[in-house]
């Protein structure tokens, strides 16, 4: 609903590699099958989380109760494969989204699983893996190698891609019922307004009705980019321009997040540089930030970090002169 409503160090251009496996070794289960006992895992973990808030939850008490749910999924993983009770998360990462494309899943770009060492001379060093949908992770550990915060991105992702099968994680009609009662409450709405798309709720409503029988993992694809629009401002520009939230939606649902819509965002930016001087620095160290959190806590990261790629992007096309003016 939030698009609807309203490291420390500055990157630098990202390393990027491309992960091609050895794939004769291991032969993968059902991966609904493993979702779905991983995901039983996963709520074994979880359980050490009830009664205590995350806002009285010290930094290392959460650190740890997400690593054990991590450890807690690969482990399931592992025993659903032919390993040994071992299982390389770098190699089984790619593995997976092989297995879903062999098996017919829609991977528009293919199977491939990207990663992006972040520079560094020191540690802790910083790795993202991006996976075949455009869904993006981080290391969520001090690494003390690059390898280990290759490896430590992989389990992330690797946790989410799994317990993504699972049947509670797809877009249903119970489900979308609950998601709109919960978002009337939350946002004080009024659910009658959840049948006109020109409205809030109804908007989310319409744009969960369009993804039915999808996962969460590719709702979220989907949001992101009008997470973006409604962080670069785009969406308001459109309303000023009398487009209705239908046309925004039909339009953006099909459009991909792709180098033309970054570069489109960070000419927004740099129109704002000449406007306000620095906005750019002061809204990028937001992003940095808000990315870190986000990666230390093991989160989600494609709208952070593309916040963060597009304003860097932008950075880069301004000359000295042109930021101090």
């Amino acid at each position: 609903m939030a698009s609807f409503s309203n490291n420390q160090q500055r990157p630098q251009p990202s390393q990027r590699a491309v992960y091609s496996p050895n794939r004769t070794h291991t032969d993968m289960s059902d991966p609904t099958s493993i979702g779905s006992r991983s995901a039983q895992a996963m709520a074994a973990a979880a359980m050490s989380m009830r009664g205590q808030p995350q806002s009285h939850m010290n930094d290392s008490k959460a650190k740890t109760v997400l690593k054990e749910a991590v450890d807690a999924v690969v482990n399931s993983f592992a025993k659903h494969t032919q390993g040994y009770g071992r299982v390389n998360v770098v190699e089984a990462l790619q593995e997976f989204w092989q297995m879903k494309q062999d098996r017919g899943a829609d991977l528009k770009n293919g199977a491939l699983v990207v990663y992006e060492s972040q520079p560094a001379t020191s540690p802790p060093y910083v790795c993202f893996v991006s996976l075949p949908g455009g869904s993006c992770f981080g290391s969520f550990q001090h690494c003390p190698t690059k390898a280990e915060a290759r490896r430590s991105a992989a389990k992330i992702a690797l946790m989410n891609s799994v317990f993504n099968e699972h049947p509670s994680r797809k877009i249903t009609d119970e489900f979308i019922e609950r998601a709109v009662r919960d978002a009337c409450a939350s946002f004080k709405g009024n659910l009658e307004e959840a049948d006109n798309p020109n409205t809030g709720i109804g908007a989310f409503r319409f744009m969960l009705d369009s993804n039915k029988t999808r996962t969460m993992l590719e709702f979220q694809e989907l949001m992101t980019v009008f997470q973006l629009l409604h962080w670069n401002g785009s969406l308001k520009a459109m309303r000023e321009r009398n487009c209705s939230r239908q046309e925004v939606l039909s339009h953006y649902t099909h459009r991909a997040l792709d180098d033309d819509m970054r570069s489109q965002m960070a000419l927004d930016w740099i129109a704002r540089e000449q406007e306000s001087t620095s906005i750019i620095e002061r809204e990028l160290e937001i992003a940095e930030r808000e990315l870190e959190s986000a990666r230390l806590a093991g989160r989600e990261l494609r709208f952070f970090k593309e916040k963060r790629d597009i304003l860097v992007l932008a950075l880069t096309q301004i000359g000295p002169n042109d930021s101090m003016a």
